[in-house]
Order: C-alpha cells, then structure tokens, then sequence
C-alpha cells in the first residue's frame, strides 16, 4: 500500500545525495553481517596468513565452500574490505584491512563491535515491541553474541589504557594497588578488566561482581586461563547487593548508564568504599548535549543506547534510563546526588571518559 501523504517536493540534488548516504548504509550493514560470517569462518585469519590467494585456494585453506566464498569475496571486494588483484584473478588483504578485520585484541579491530551489531539484527522483533511499548529489555534477554561481542569491543581499550594512563591519572591508587589493595570491578561482563587489574597489580585482590550469571561463568574461566585464579574472586550480584565493604578501589566500565537506578547503585558503592577510597567511573564518551554528539561516534553510541542500554534500565527498578551518551555533566551530577563530594574528568581516550570520584 503507498502511504498518500502528501510532502513538499524534495530538492533534486539534495535528494540523490541523501539517497546516496542511505545506500552506503544499507551497503554497511550487509558488509557488517559479512564480515562477522568472515570472522565466524576464520576466512580473514585464513587470508592474512596465506597471502593472496583465489577463490579455490582460500576455500581448500579455510574449510569453506568455494562457491559461496567466490560471491562473498566479491561483495567484500566491492564494498572494499578485501583486495581484488583482477590479472591474478585473486584477493588480500592490505595490513589495514587485515587489522581492523583479523588482528583480534588490535584496538582498531572492530570484529566485537560487528558482533554486537549482528544480535541486535538477530532479535530485531524485539526492538520493535520495546520502542512500541516502551517495556524494558533484560541484558539477559539479549542474543549471545551481545555478551561476546561487548567484550571483545571494549577489551583492547581497556588493554590500551586501563594500566598505562587511567590508573595512574588517580590520586594515589596505583601506590596502594602495588602494595596491595582491596578492589572491586563492578559489572565485570565477562572479565577482561578483572583479570587485566589482576594480573598488574598481584599483590593486590580484585572482586568482579556482575548481575549476569552466564557472565560470571565466563568470567572464572577467563581468570584461569589468564593465571589469576588466586588474587581474583567472582560473585553474580546487583549493585546494591554487594555486601563487602572497605574497598580501596571500586571501578565500573561503561555500565552505570545500564542500571536502573544509577544514583543508588552510585550511593551503595560509596558506601563500600574505605574512607580513603576512590571510585573510577568510565562512560562512553559524550558531550552534554545532542548538538555536541551529532557525529559519527555520537550515532553509534545512541544507537546501541537505544537498543541494548536504555530498555536494559527500563528493565529495572526506578528506569532512570541515564543513556549511554549522558555526557560529563550529567554524569557528575549522579555522584553527587550519590554522596561523592569530589568529582574530576581525570583521563579520556578518543572514545571514553574516566571519572574520579571520591566520598
């Protein structure tokens, strides 16, 4: 059925060119599902290691079938996420291309953040029944590639940074973790920044506390493999039900936008402080207003905000929905509303602020 509504009649050449973005866009997404498939199949490992190869030999090396490879190597190179040699009639990968798609753990590589955008398409009728109702969504409630994903997204950054430049922008902290410090990893997802805290700092214990089961599963075995087994402990809990106290060091990483009730659950890690204790806070970063984030991190972060955070803390009591883009105003304001006297920006990377806050 055409909609009649009747509008104005577009400009020729700013409709072709507004055409054009929204092409490109639909050309992405099917590159972003493409690319996960490639990830899935190790056909970019396959293809950064053996070198340019055709269609036939890339199949035989990564167990593929060969026509079905052919098709996609041809959308890949067409949208230009592999390289087409046309007298060879083979394809490579540049070292661009190759760390962005097949170097896991390379900050650039963007294999999570593809991850997390192929389980929102997964559980898209979802999406639709929360914008319609406005009902919130568990974190639970999401497909297992959001799990996975988030974590393979966010952990070269915290590799990056966590021990070079945000723990040392903190008055004091890297001297009580070397000599040993109690510490609290709030919301841990699967691990990767327990375990980096962990492994930095022996001397010292870190306690990952996250409200999703199959997270903390995930979790021990990441401790293990990483050899920290003994200076880690895990427990699935809520914020508010974390029972320890005396905590030299509480961090969260990009999850106090997720809970429902940010304000208490900041109030509640307060109070699990020692008296002399901080807590490192790090969000998305964001500006304070929308005008500030119209560009092209802005829209990513909005995006998954809209389909994983915000009806995550819908799902919760209270349902503040803070959003993953709440910038370092309103951000401020929580902890203070939360008792913490001392609130100060202490570091940023391009796509993070860190927080220090203080009782």
């Amino acid at each position: 059925m055409n909609d009649t509504t009747e509008l104005p009649r577009p400009h020729a050449e700013k409709l072709e060119e507004f055409t054009g973005k929204v092409l490109g866009d639909i050309g992405g997404a099917f590159a972003v599902l493409l690319s996960y498939i490639g990830d899935q199949t190790s056909v970019y490992r396959t293809l950064r290691d053996h070198g340019p190869a055709t269609s036939d030999e890339l199949a035989e090396a990564a167990g593929v079938d060969e026509r079905y490879l052919r098709e996609w190597l041809s959308a890949q190179a067409a949208g230009g996420y592999v390289t087409y040699h046309p007298a060879e009639e083979r394809f490579s990968l540049t070292p661009e291309q190759a760390t962005v798609l097949a170097q896991e753990g390379h900050p650039a590589c963007l294999q999570g953040l593809f991850q997390q955008v192929v389980a929102q398409f997964t559980t898209h009728e979802e999406a639709v029944d929360v914008l319609r109702t406005g009902a919130g969504r568990p974190w639970s409630q999401h497909h297992g590639c959001c799990f996975t994903g988030t974590d393979r997204f966010f952990r070269p950054g915290y590799v990056a940074n966590l021990v070079s430049s945000w723990l040392p922008a903190l008055d004091g902290v890297v001297e009580k973790l070397e000599r040993g410090a109690r510490v609290a990893d709030v919301g841990c997802g699967h691990g990767s920044s327990t375990v980096l805290l962990a492994q930095a700092f022996p001397a010292s214990v870190v306690h990952g506390y996250d409200f999703h089961g199959p997270s903390i599963e995930a979790a021990l075995e990441k401790a293990s493999d990483g050899g920290v087994a003994d200076n880690t402990r895990f427990e699935t809990a809520e914020v508010k039900r974390i029972t320890e106290r005396d905590y030299d060091l509480v961090c969260m990483f990009d999850a106090l936008h997720d809970l429902g009730d940010p304000v208490g659950a900041a109030t509640h890690i307060r109070d699990c402080l020692a008296p002399d204790g901080t807590f490192l806070l790090v969000e998305p970063l964001a500006g304070d207003r929308l005008a500030d984030n119209t560009h092209l991190l802005g829209q990513i972060y909005y995006s998954a905000s809209t389909l994983i955070c915000t009806p995550a803390s819908r799902a919760q009591d209270v349902g503040l929905a803070l959003g993953a883009q709440a910038g370092e105003k309103r951000l401020s304001e929580v902890l203070h509303q939360a008792g913490f006297t001392r609130v100060r920006r202490a570091a940023e990377t391009e796509t993070n602020m860190v927080l220090e806050a203080r009782p």
